[in-house]
């Protein structure tokens, strides 16, 4: 897997490709990343990128020829890349695209900056508009980080337990049940004896039970959207979650 991350600030992506998890990967050549400075691209002396709008308006816009030639630095070495620009204009990020995203084998990551690219890149040689969330950031590189972050751990091999990915937060619908370690008693709060009895599957549907009451009391949203087994609906049913979760699902309408 190839990470190629297009930025006029390379140092702030430095130090975090070289902690944890994504240090690992690459030095087992799980995936390889490639930090690409977008001034080494402009044409000018003073290396320019960006340049005020046309008609007038606050900030600077991101030039579209220093950004067309860094890409094409890339795709010309490799033919099946996917360039994606992180503006907050794009698409809301989500597991399911993380999960899109580490079936490809080459991203290209455009780090968006000041009030945004000239129409005219993003129209050419942009695949993908990416957010990863409803706010701003002064650019692109932290937006990066979480998509190379989310993607590298779903890679076969990368995480140590193989059980990590499949059972986390949303892979699907649901929060991921609470957690306890030692110390058995903390602050004369015992752990949930279920989890001491070491029959696997009463831990299991203890755990499933605990994982749809936080979805629902954290993020309904979330449980209007899950479907159930026949297993798990009479689990649910026993545990009167049942009726609850329909009158989320009845609130919610059919497009939640």
């Amino acid at each position: 897997m190839i990470f190629d991350i297009i930025t006029i600030f390379p140092e702030l992506l430095q130090s975090p490709l070289q902690e944890g998890i994504i240090r690992r990967a690459l030095a087992k050549e799980q995936i390889e990343a490639n930090i690409i400075n977008l001034r080494d691209f402009a044409s000018d002396r003073h290396q320019m990128t960006d340049d005020r709008p046309f008609g007038g308006g606050e900030g600077m816009v991101m030039k579209a020829e220093p950004l067309a030639a860094a890409v094409r630095s890339r795709t010309g070495k490799h033919a099946e890349a996917t360039v994606v620009l992180l503006t907050p204009q794009g698409r809301p990020y989500t597991q399911r695209v993380a999960e899109e995203f580490a079936g490809r084998k080459h991203l290209i990551l455009i780090c968006g900056r000041y009030e945004g690219v000239d129409e005219r890149f993003v129209d050419h040689y942009v695949d993908e508009e990416i957010s990863i969330g409803d706010y701003i950031l002064t650019g692109g590189e932290l937006g990066a980080m979480v998509i190379i972050d989310s993607v590298t751990r779903l890679l076969p091999g990368v995480l140590g337990c193989s059980d990590s990915v499949a059972k986390d937060s949303f892979s699907r619908s649901l929060l991921k049940h609470s957690q306890y370690t030692r110390p058995r008693y903390f602050e004369q709060v015992e752990v949930p004896e279920a989890l001491l009895s070491g029959d696997h599957a009463r831990i299991e549907k203890f755990r499933f039970v605990e994982s749809v009451k936080k979805t629902m009391k954290r993020r309904p949203d979330l449980i209007a959207a899950e479907t159930f087994t026949s297993e798990e609906r009479k689990l649910l049913k026993q545990h009167n979650l049942l009726d609850r979760i329909e009158q989320i699902k009845t609130k919610a309408g059919p497009t939640g």
